[in-house]
């Protein structure tokens, strides 16, 4: 049986700040980074299992660090191949009995352990020799229950609960699976939304974003209301009236900040508004849909586990949930989350604005249109058009859609030229002394 041989993480960061890219109201320069994770075993096909933890700079190196600390306990194990060896595989870093008390279950230390549990599946996937939405889609309900952690879920969705969900979504997968293949899956675009970028760069891409066939781009706003309604004029008579326009606080309002501001921006007709307020706040974001409706409430990016999103979904305080691929404790956590998302009818639109997210989402949005939801109504994934060309499998978008990726694994993979590029602190990048 094939072993886990080593669990190494790098420092990757990318100076984004330097144009501003991914600019927003409480993050106005960001320099989008990755503690890049390698599984490697003494396999003979070669394979090595790759993921990521998406950050924005500083701090990176604390992540790197988090998941180095995780080495111990994968390092000599078996290579899980099972639906019940990979949850078997999860648990044992989730529910590890010391580092569980640096969360339990949020913060940079579940980050690390979603980035190896990711690695895992990406290991799994290619040795399986297909993209991991496929691999995810192929398991039986029963595999993928196994695959979910359900303590502190039960009193919103039990195991039956979660058996029956994807058992009615049996009917109809290949049907699904050739349209996607045919048509692929719906985006949006932030592209041209940073806070950074001026009215007349706001415009261009707006523009833009619409020629290349998206119907929905999304403004980061928060940081001045008069900019803020400047901009989203701005944004409207680009696009004109038949394009949604979302909008994206990045957590930068209390409540009633958050429905004073909402209200102003009501005439421009946006579509949803993001992160209102603090990601924590679940009776907050309650508060907020009910006074700012039909304008829709979405979040996620931020939450820290599958308890919160439960509570979310509870109080019926979101319209749009918005899952991440490395905020939370990997595949099977998100498994459960979009089986949540199912349970109560709320669609998924996934956040994939930083480094590796849209590669990496792409496969967890749509396992949930061919095995979970089995739906694309209103259901749409977030774009951003930079730092794809690191991956050696960048995503594909054409005509406003995602393709979807072919190539075995979970699209984690970086060009190692870029990871010695953009290494912190002595990549090239980072010292251009050594380039001349």
């Amino acid at each position: 049986m094939a072993t886990i041989t080593s669990l190494t993480a790098l420092d990757v960061r990318f100076p984004t700040s330097l144009q501003l890219d991914g600019s927003d109201a409480m993050n106005p320069d960001p320099d989008y980074s990755a503690a890049y994770v390698v599984l490697t075993t003494d396999a003979d096909d070669g394979h090595s299992g790759h993921a990521l933890a998406f950050t924005i700079g500083r701090g990176n190196d604390v992540q790197v660090a988090a998941v180095a600390a995780l080495a111990p306990l994968v390092q000599g194990q078996p290579v899980p191949g099972t639906a019940a060896e990979l949850s078997d595989f999860t648990r044992r870093l989730s529910h590890d009995s010391q580092l569980r008390w640096l969360g339990p279950e949020k913060g940079v230390m579940h980050m690390a352990v979603g980035a190896v549990v990711n690695a895992s599946f990406d290991l799994v996937a290619k040795r399986a020799g297909q993209p991991l939405w496929q691999y995810l889609a192929d398991l039986s309900p029963q595999d993928l229950v196994t695959l979910v952690d359900f303590r502190y879920l039960r009193d919103a969705l039990r195991e039956s609960e979660a058996l029956d969900l994807l058992v009615a979504a049996r009917p109809g997968l290949d049907a699904r699976r050739d349209r996607l293949l045919r048509e692929g899956y719906p985006a949006y675009t932030t592209s041209p939304g940073w806070l950074g970028y001026s009215d007349a760069k706001l415009a261009a891409l707006a523009t833009q974003a619409v020629a290349q066939g998206f119907t929905l781009i999304k403004l980061k706003v928060g940081a001045d209301l008069a900019d803020d309604l400047r901009r989203f004029e701005t944004a409207r008579a680009a696009v004109g009236p038949g394009i949604r326009i979302a909008a994206d606080a990045n957590q930068r309002w209390d409540v009633g900040d958050a429905v004073r501001w909402i209200r102003e921006l009501a005439r421009f007709d946006p579509f949803w508004i993001e992160e209102p307020t603090s990601p924590d706040d679940v009776l907050g974001h309650a508060t907020i849909r009910a006074a700012v409706a039909p304008v829709k409430v979405a979040t996620g990016e931020h939450v820290h586990n599958r308890v919160m999103f439960k509570q979310l979904l509870q109080a019926s305080a979101i319209d749009v949930l918005q899952l991440d691929a490395t905020r939370v404790g990997g595949v099977p956590e998100n498994i459960a989350i979009l089986l949540l998302a199912a349970k109560f009818g709320v669609p998924v639109c996934p956040h994939a604005g930083g480094v590796g997210l849209c590669e990496l989402v792409q496969h967890l949005a749509m396992f949930d249109f061919l095995a979970v939801s089995g739906r694309l109504d209103d259901r749409m994934l977030e774009y951003v058009d930079h730092l794809h060309e690191h991956f050696v499998e960048p995503v594909r978008v054409r005509n406003g859609r995602y393709l979807a990726p072919l190539r075995p694994g979970f699209s984690a993979e970086m060009v190692p030229d870029s990871l010695s590029r953009y290494a912190f602190p002595d990549g090239r990048v980072w010292t251009p002394s050594a380039d001349g």
